[in-house]
């Protein structure tokens, strides 16, 4: 098999100063985090999970806009951090990026034409001018824009749905192998995000693109993807195919995920139950147990001890939590072969 892409037990720890007592605060954003992406069978992978969860940070990390205060980052077997010029040039051919505040993207000096423009002419996409211009014409067209309404236009005159799209036509320019979409519709509209995550969806059916979705929103993550791993303070909770996660979630956290989601009732509750929280305090979340112990309803002694392994629930399941630890132990590299049990996307 041909790996792309792959986080090996990847950890980052942001620090911070001291203050007015002179001692160093440390933030363990991502802990253990593996992940394989194939280059032969495309995927749709979500990372889901609160603010403050590290999926932003996991992003970075595999896009190489942030090193690893350990393990590694891998493009086709090298270490990210030990690319050369060519190697690093090959690899922003072939992964891809789109961000959550499509805005932030644009130069508001430039015309939209500019950031389609760039990656043809610094990539050597066309032979010439004629060739470029089709390319951009058929990358619009296909995330559904007309280029007689898009281009000659400046960002603000464009709605935010129109400035995404245009930044998902930009790397479908590169017929890149894997696209990592950081929130891509948080900041869209409500009803332009269906169109959105159809026209990525639509990538990946059509041109094999495999694309790491990254958001806090389950319900779309349900629509659109395969596999979902479920992230909590920078460790996997809960991993596998979408629908058992979603309809039948093993971990605490999970669940808490799944009954916060709002019933399409107006007058009845927020969630099913109410959720059972402990006093979450600074000191719990450093400590070596799990992370999410303070607010179980479930906690016992020892998950405020040692962080539990992943415990392989079923064929395409795996959850870190002591309820379920007479199941098989999975390293944390050992991950992927549960994203890996194929199976087709959520209709």
């Amino acid at each position: 098999m041909s790996v792309l892409l792959e986080a090996r037990q990847v950890r980052k720890v942001f620090h911070s100063g001291g203050g007015m007592w002179g001692v160093p605060h440390e933030n363990v954003a991502v802990d253990g985090f593996s992940l394989r992406l194939d280059d032969e069978v495309p995927a749709f992978i979500t990372i889901a999970g609160e603010s403050g969860s590290g999926k932003t940070t996991v992003a970075r990390l595999l896009l190489g806009f942030a090193e690893p205060s350990g393990g590694q980052v891998l493009y086709r077997g090298r270490d990210l951090r030990e690319l050369d010029r060519e190697g690093q040039r090959q690899f922003r051919h072939e992964v891809q990026a789109i961000f959550q505040d499509p805005f932030e993207v644009y130069n508001p000096f430039y015309k939209v034409d500019h950031i389609l423009e760039t990656p043809i002419s610094r990539f050597g996409l066309a032979s010439s001018a004629a060739q470029g211009r089709q390319l951009i014409v058929e990358a619009l067209e296909t995330v559904g824009l007309r280029p007689e309404e898009t281009l000659g236009r400046y960002p603000h005159q464009l709605s935010g749905g129109q400035r995404q799209r245009i930044t998902i036509a930009r790397a479908l320019l590169l017929k890149p192998r894997l696209i990592i979409a950081d929130e891509p519709v948080s900041m869209v509209d409500a009803s332009l995000r269906a169109t959105i995550l159809e026209s990525l969806h639509r990538l990946h059916r059509e041109f094999g693109i495999s694309f790491l979705y990254i958001t806090h929103d389950l319900t779309t993550a349900y629509q659109v993807s395969q596999r979902l791993v479920i992230l909590y303070h920078g460790t996997v909770a809960e991993a596998g195919e979408v629908e058992q996660v979603i309809k039948n979630p093993k971990h605490p956290y999970t669940q808490e995920l799944i009954r916060s989601i709002p019933v399409p009732d107006p007058g009845q509750g927020w969630i099913e139950e109410p959720v059972a929280e402990k006093e979450e305090t600074e000191e719990s979340l450093v400590a070596a147990g799990c992370r999410y112990a303070p607010r179980c309803p479930h906690a016992q002694p020892r998950c405020l001890q040692a962080l539990p392994p992943l415990y392989r629930t079923g064929p395409e399941r795996a959850a870190a939590c002591y309820l379920y630890d007479s199941a098989p132990q999975l390293a944390g590299e050992e991950l992927s072969q549960v994203l890996e049990q194929g199976g087709a996307p959520h209709p």
